[in-house]
């Protein structure tokens, strides 16, 4: 990981970065169930599966989720944290075996209401598989430092 320190005012609408592949396993699911309590039988239970909508086990939505997010947090930015996630939607399901991209793009600059010394940068992120097709889609909020007065840009 590379330490980068972005302040708001670095930051603009459109940047984007994008993610390399990762393929998701029967493993990362397992684990995802036992992190969380979550055995729901669309997840774990081959032969239950094979007779429903998709025909097999699906991952699930919050592990595609943290997933995706940690796929997009290369660089620690000690000017910026996490404030939350809005509009989370999972548009369709991931299987085992399937490889997510992700794609994270800024779409909005906005002031913090009682605050001067920070600022929200709101990124939309996209996660596809490998036909392309869009899986998953919500919006990350951070909350991020602006540049000290004095401070060379």
């Amino acid at each position: 990981m590379q330490t980068v320190t972005r302040y708001f005012e670095d930051h603009a609408v459109g940047d984007r970065r994008v993610s390399t592949g990762r393929t998701i396993t029967e493993s990362d699911i397992v684990l995802h169930a036992g992190q969380t309590g979550d055995w729901f039988p669309h997840h774990v239970d081959a032969q239950w599966c094979a007779e429903q909508e998709f025909g097999q086990r699906i991952a699930h939505g919050t592990l595609i989720l943290s997933v995706a997010v940690g796929m997009t947090a290369g660089d620690i930015n000690p000017a910026s944290v996490s404030y939350g996630y809005d509009r989370i939607r999972f548009v369709a399901p991931v299987f085992i075996g399937d490889t997510i991209h992700v794609e994270a793009r800024i779409t909005e600059l906005r002031d913090h209401r009682s605050r001067t010394d920070v600022g929200f940068v709101d990124e939309l992120v996209t996660v596809t598989n490998q036909h392309e097709a869009v899986v998953l889609v919500l919006t990350h909020l951070y909350l991020v430092q602006r540049r000290p007065a004095g401070d060379p840009a």
